[in-house]
């Protein structure tokens, strides 16, 4: 329970498969609760019952003040034994388990266990630091690697869910791409750090800031991006209307530039995929053909994109080493683009001349992402 109003923060998991909700207290007393909002993003769900009298309410403590090494006390109800105290350490912070687009985890080997969901995690001074959210066993029980949504996400979630019953999340409009050692050295950039920017979305806030796709992003509000994963939790984190800057890379080049953070929207587009038509380079290892005008809506592509239909990948090639899929339209080539089959075979020719990767742009089933192919196999 974080107020006297009645509110309690759980996780997400724990009801949202529920036609009803009664919380439980350590004197027996069982009370029937509302579903104030969840965020099945971050696992977070906010309840709500009638005010009760004599209850303690837990304040929140300060996740980002919290150190490796620090103790940590988890309160739940393991296997239904409830009020369980379990003791250990902070082991690490931002901890991205795969779990959700917004993983920034606090890892400790306190016990945790099933039915430890949605409890407390506390510092030493009695203050929530962390919702217990996750384990990774392969038994099913505590093997000492534990983890808690931070205070610092967690506040701002459950403050929005009681507030407006819903979350706002901050909205770049760009699709993200993680920097490879071959994508690095075909755009020519030191160093694999930064967020590289496959896809632009139309009317968006990056669009109307002129991002385009290719460039990397290495700066975003004054802090250093590491990876796709920084930027998706700086950019989420904004406020929609925030008035913000980035740094983006395009071509070598430094700039810095401003935007303004939109709203989110998380509706995914999904589309099918198509069959195939000709010829090839049999050194890449493609079978390449003109788009077919019939299967352009299958493939999600706008009317007036252009590209090279891959109809074929030959198995151990160097294309499909390096992940070049049968159905991926191949928009540009080492930034040139391509409307036939022997504009790729150019740009092969000269990144092989070169020995230097081939830097593709491909739209995939809708969505756009990078492939550096390298001129020989690893």
């Amino acid at each position: 329970m974080i107020s006297p109003e009645g509110y309690i923060v759980t996780n997400n998991h724990v009801v949202a498969d529920a036609s009803e909700i009664h919380v439980v207290f350590s004197d027996k007393e069982t009370l029937p609760a509302q579903l104030v909002g969840r965020d099945p993003a971050t696992d977070l769900a906010v309840l709500k019952i009638d005010p009760r009298s004599n209850v303690t309410t837990t304040p929140w403590g300060d996740s980002d003040a919290v150190q490796p090494g620090a103790w940590t006390i988890a309160i739940g109800s393991p296997f239904g034994l409830g009020g369980t105290v379990t003791v250990g350490v902070l082991s690490a912070r931002s901890r991205d388990i795969n779990a959700g687009p917004y993983d920034d985890f606090l890892q400790t080997d306190a016990s945790i266990n099933r039915g430890n969901s949605g409890g407390p995690l506390f510092n030493a001074r009695g203050e929530v630091i962390g919702v217990n959210t996750a384990i990774v066993s392969p038994t099913g029980g505590s093997i000492g690697i534990g983890f808690a949504v931070p205070s610092r996400t967690a506040r701002n979630v459950v403050d929005q869910l009681i507030r407006t019953g819903r979350i706002e999340r901050g909205f770049i409009g760009v699709r993200l791409q993680e920097i490879t050692p071959s994508i690095a050295e075909a755009l020519g950039i030191p160093g694999s750090k930064g967020a590289l920017v496959a896809s632009v979305e139309p009317g968006s806030p990056a669009e109307q800031a002129g991002i385009q796709a290719g460039d990397v992003i290495t700066r975003f509000k004054g802090k250093d991006i590491q990876s796709v994963h920084d930027l998706t939790l700086a950019a989420a984190s904004q406020k929609p209307g925030t008035k913000t800057t980035l740094t983006r890379n395009r071509g070598g080049s430094q700039q810095e530039i401003a935007l303004t953070i939109g709203q989110r929207n998380d509706e995914e587009q999904q589309t099918s995929a198509v069959p195939k038509s000709e010829t090839a380079d049999t050194r890449l290892g493609l079978s390449l053909s003109p788009i077919p005008d019939e299967a352009r809506q299958q493939l999600g592509l706008q009317p007036d994109t252009t590209g090279v239909f891959v109809q074929e990948v030959a198995p151990n090639s160097l294309a499909a080493e390096n992940g070049v899929q049968p159905g991926d339209v191949i928009v540009s080539a080492n930034n040139r683009d391509v409307t036939q089959p022997s504009d790729i075979q150019e740009e092969w020719a000269k990144s092989r001349q070169l020995n230097k990767p081939m830097l593709f742009r491909i739209s995939r089933q809708g969505q756009s992402l990078f492939v550096a192919v390298a001129t020989a196999k690893s």
